[in-house]
């Protein structure tokens, strides 16, 4: 049975600390506009590699009529990151989302993440200068905690790439009613001020 995202990180709450949001990425696969770069580009590197394969394998190069080893094993590696970015990635940001949990307390930001292991990233709310709102259409977008994306992450969306995750900066990706939640994470940041100065 699949835990509600305000008991998973009821779990990881401090004492006195107050859950004020919880929720999750929404699920499925799931089209980003960072794809309307990576699917041509996907079907032209995939393409291209399994053509290579096929002609390596369809075509002898030795003298004695039989394909060469090398040159066949030299394709595959090509081959799977090919059929990943077409199809692969897509299941996997669908499966790294359906394993992630988002949570505002009167304290941080909580982001519960991880495919093989829970990990938990805090953002201290008096500390957090950069929050971007980011509303697409359907009442769903993205959050995000810090800098404004760097190149690799506008290409490739953390959940897309093994590792990727690394180099984009903190977020609430692909929420619903994601102005509501800005609003809260704001009445939240005035409230961990003010604890602070008093």
């Amino acid at each position: 049975m699949e835990q509600s995202p305000e008991a998973v990180l009821s779990q990881n709450l401090d004492q006195g600390e107050r859950l004020l949001w919880s929720g999750k990425p929404l699920d499925g696969v799931r089209l980003r506009s960072q794809d309307l770069f990576l699917l041509p580009f996907s079907l032209i590197w995939g393409g291209f590699a399994i053509f290579w394969e096929y002609s390596v394998i369809t075509h002898p190069r030795n003298g004695d009529g039989s394909t060469g080893l090398f040159m066949s094993l030299w394709g595959i590696p090509f081959v799977c990151i090919g059929l990943y970015l077409i199809f692969g990635r897509f299941f996997a940001d669908a499966y790294n989302r359906s394993r992630t949990f988002y949570g505002v307390t009167n304290e941080r930001i909580i982001i519960l993440s991880g495919i093989f292991s829970r990990q938990v990233k805090s953002l201290q709310l008096r500390t957090l200068s950069d929050i971007s709102l980011n509303q697409g259409s359907g009442d769903v977008g993205t959050i995000t905690f810090g800098p404004s994306q760097n190149t690799m992450n506008i290409f490739m969306p953390s959940g897309s790439w093994p590792g990727a995750a690394r180099y984009a900066p903190p977020s609430f990706d692909l929420i619903e009613r994601p102005k509501e939640v800005y609003n809260i994470i704001r009445q939240a940041q005035k409230g961990a001020s003010e604890v602070k100065s008093s």
